[in-house]
């Protein structure tokens, strides 16, 4: 037994990706890959929480198909001109990238911080799709309200899917990328058929004649429910393009795109978030109205499509949880120089599991995802500035790694400084993020340029 597990410790240390060196030009993937990629992990298992809870909170049809028209495209351009041209500039995740720019002690602290921030998202994801397992053997879901779990049963199926999704995450980009190839198309069509398959309940006669009158009036009728804030155009607009912040303008998707012949591959996230965050949030939204506006994913998917939305649903959460793990192992493995990135992963899937286990988690999604990506885009702005900015001035960047800083001040004040800044904005927490972004940009530019000319004036 100990020599296989020996044998099979070795086979996994083999699994390589270019965790601290730039990625070599025959290991670059081609337009389809990230297509696949990015379509299972947007058709996830979170979107039959949050299209739900925009029926909850109460936005008119009108507000949701416009708003997520305009959002999710300026998720795409997000992608496309900020995060793949300086993944395929520099061959290097964000993770490694950052060691250059804001020193090797910042950067232990920012990873640290990013690797647990997608460990919660991860862990998410799996408890939506354990609602799906434990409906089908008679486990009762969290409600709205739960914060720790409510029996033995739900936390013994959180950790059964949380070692099957951690495995894959294992295997790497290129796994990854093939499992989520295969699963994508399945996924879409339990979001499509799910909701088509209800909405003769709801009353939409089969020539869809009537479908916008019953959507207006019975799912997304303004009216929200009791306990839940009202959402309107912006709120709806600014979510879709955000929910990804940290992806996109936060930059952890270096760790994606660094394997891209072209920075126009950023436009690959289209595939992912129009049927993802979307149509599926759309698709999402029509099944909650049709089990009376019960918050179940599982009861959800079940009641629309049996045992096949069960199925449905585990997938979604495992193509989506998957990338996620992927880019926490990440994170940690540049701060963990003595570990293969399999162990690192392993230990982030099991930190994952754990939280999985308690319900707030997911049932609190929407602000958690708003505060996730708002805590990393000061930094993604600090190495934007570094790499676009900082030279069209005539400022030198990288200064952090030719003078040996082990903390790069400025970054830090930034980063500090704009999340203190956006904790007092007196906006609602969906539009912090969009000041902050310029606050952190500005002030570290003009930083930037006292600290040198202080520097070269000595």
């Amino acid at each position: 037994m100990a020599g296989k597990i020996a044998a099979l410790a070795s086979n996994l240390d083999k699994l390589y990706e270019f965790d601290r060196e730039p990625v070599r030009a025959e290991k670059l993937q081609s337009f389809a890959k990230f297509a696949g990629m990015f379509a299972g992990e947007h058709v996830a298992a979170t979107e039959f929480v949050i299209g739900a809870f925009f029926v909850l909170h109460g936005v008119t049809a009108r507000d949701l198909f416009l708003g997520l028209l305009l959002g999710n495209l300026l998720a795409v351009l997000s992608w496309t001109f900020i995060c793949a041209p300086i993944a395929v500039r520099t061959r290097l995740t964000l993770y490694w990238d950052l060691r250059r720019i804001v020193g090797p002690g910042l950067m232990v602290v920012y990873n640290i911080a990013n690797a647990i921030l997608y460990c919660i998202l991860a862990g998410a994801m799996i408890a939506v799709s354990a609602t799906a397992i434990g409906l089908a053997f008679g486990i009762k879901s969290p409600a709205l309200s739960d914060v720790l779990p409510a029996s033995l049963g739900w936390v013994l199926i959180t950790a059964a899917l949380g070692a099957a999704f951690t495995a894959l995450a294992v295997l790497g980009f290129e796994k990854l990328s093939t499992f989520a190839e295969v699963c994508a198309p399945w996924i879409f069509v339990v979001f499509v058929a799910g909701a088509l398959a209800v909405l003769p309940k709801l009353g939409v006669r089969p020539d869809f004649k009537n479908f916008w009158e019953i959507a207006t009036a019975r799912i997304w009728n303004g009216l929200p429910t009791p306990g839940q804030d009202k959402f309107g155009f912006m709120h709806i607009l600014f979510f879709a393009w955000f929910c990804n912040l940290a992806m996109h303008i936060g930059l952890s998707d270096m760790a994606v795109f660094r394997f891209a012949k072209k920075w126009t591959a950023g436009l690959a996230t289209a595939f992912g978030v129009y049927p993802g965050h979307m149509l599926a949030w759309i698709a999402s939204g029509i099944m909650v109205a049709a089990v009376g506006r019960d918050m179940n994913p599982g009861r959800m998917a079940y009641e629309a499509l049996g045992l096949a939305g069960v199925a449905g649903l585990m997938l979604a959460g495992w193509t989506t949880a998957n990338p996620t793990l992927y880019r926490a192992g990440l994170a940690l493995q540049s701060i963990t120089p003595g570990w293969p990135r399999w162990k690192v992963t392993v230990a982030a899937g099991t930190v994952t599991t754990v939280v999985s286990c308690f319900p707030v988690v997911f049932v609190r999604l929407l602000d958690y995802v708003a505060i996730y990506g708002l805590v990393l885009m000061p930094v993604g702005a600090v190495v934007f500035a570094e790499h676009w900015i900082l030279p069209k001035f005539g400022l030198e960047p990288f200064r952090a790694e030719r003078k040996g800083q082990a903390v790069n001040a400025r970054a830090l004040a930034v980063w500090t400084g704009t999340l203190a800044v956006c904790a007092f904005l007196p906006v609602h927490l969906f539009y912090r993020w969009l000041p902050g972004y310029g606050i952190a940009l500005l002030s570290y530019v003009l930083l930037s340029a006292v600290t040198q000319r202080k520097t070269q004036g000595a």
